[in-house]
């Protein structure tokens, strides 16, 4: 797509594709910070919205961070707008004690837990918020520079579930985080805004070097010469999800074949090591972690530690020689021509702190979009 294709407003069409599959819900929380991604979000639900005789109620839900003093004042102005637009609009705010490192993080962390709960309290299984095709661009390089594997490169999905802070992991609590503009590059969001008369708010962060993403966010024009720009950085992502998709149905059909039938329950899990080692690298490594993520207690499972840990078991295993390892709160054990995978005993020595296990969520941290 050249750069003029680039920055043509959204027609009244193309909104409709954007939305269309989200019509029978009952009710859509929009994220709208005030910023030009989320206004555009907004203004092209409302315009979808209105051209329609049935479809879904909106709720807007602005999350006030208290980083910056003029954040109350842009909460006012996207409910001011959300007035104009025939839109119910909620401000929620991050009260108490906010870090000194991790800002960011900690920040979207909060926002997502805010509108979850802001979903389940309207009944709304969805939650929309405006990460472009420029945030996705810059997930993948945050994930390269980070050294994610073939799943982080992947980036954002047009569709992720919320994990349920505080609330049971059934499938009816679930709620949906749903991306519509992720395909539309930052610069048509602006030019739909103009063309209907809409200002939005600048925020000073988005460009802040203290933060990562903004670096990031300096380099993609001089990437963008060499050919590596948000569209080729998209397309990546696209193709590495394929991918992920592929190797993890592989993985579901080799618990099959190590394991006799697939894995229930809490209890220990036990692999056919010799099978297990003929299985392609990538899927005995996925397999292994599978098996620690289900029965570890220690929080996420970092990819370097089950990747030197395959490594040792994989020689070990060669040499037929017994080894017994403990990763993320799980006890790995080779004897015998079997894997065993079982939850660790607990430590001795003071008393270790809970770590919850948090999904990754790719995409934007507090910055207004």
């Amino acid at each position: 797509m050249s750069a003029a294709e680039d920055a043509t407003p959204i027609s009244v069409a193309e909104a409709a594709v954007l939305f269309d599959d989200l019509r029978s819900a009952p009710t859509l929380v929009i994220a709208v910070s005030g910023g030009p991604d989320s206004t555009a979000l907004l203004v092209l639900a409302a315009r979808w919205r209105a051209g329609r005789k049935r479809g879904p109620a909106f709720l807007a839900v602005t999350v006030d961070h208290g980083l910056r003093p003029e954040s109350a004042r842009e909460a006012r102005a996207v409910k001011r707008l959300c007035t104009q637009l025939g839109v119910r609009h909620r401000t929620l705010r991050w009260t108490g004690d906010k870090p000194a490192t991790a800002l960011q993080e900690e920040a979207r962390r909060v926002r997502y837990e805010l509108l979850a709960a802001a979903a389940r309290g309207a009944g709304a299984p969805y939650v929309l918020t405006a990460h472009t095709l420029d945030d996705q661009a810059e997930t993948v390089l945050l994930r390269m520079a980070r050294g994610s594997g073939i799943s982080g490169l992947g980036a954002m999905a047009r569709q992720t579930v919320l994990p349920a802070a505080g609330v049971s992991a059934r499938k009816s609590s679930a709620i949906v985080l749903v991306r519509p503009l992720l395909d539309l590059p930052k610069k048509r969001l602006i030019a739909t805004l103009a063309a209907m008369g809409f200002t939005f708010v600048d925020d000073p962060s988005n460009r802040d070097p203290r933060f990562t993403r903004p670096r990031l966010r300096a380099l993609m024009p001089a990437l963008a010469d060499e050919g590596l720009g948000a569209h080729r950085l998209a397309l990546l992502a696209r193709r590495m999800r394929r991918a992920d998709a592929t190797i993890e149905a592989a993985v579901d059909a080799a618990i099959d074949v190590v394991s006799g039938g697939a894995w229930s329950g809490g209890g220990p899990i036990t692999i056919d090591a010799e099978k297990w080692g003929r299985l392609p690298a990538e899927v005995s490594l996925r397999l292994l972690g599978r098996a620690i993520d289900r029965l570890g207690q220690e929080g996420p499972l970092k990819l370097g530690k089950l990747e030197a840990l395959h490594a040792t078991l994989e020689a070990a295993r060669t040499e037929k020689i017994r080894l017994r390892r403990t990763l993320a709160g799980a006890l790995i054990t080779l004897s015998g021509g079997q894997i065993l995978v079982e939850r660790a005993p607990p430590r001795s020595g003071p008393a270790r702190k809970t770590l919850t296990t948090r999904q990754h969520r790719p995409g934007g941290g507090p910055e207004r979009r």
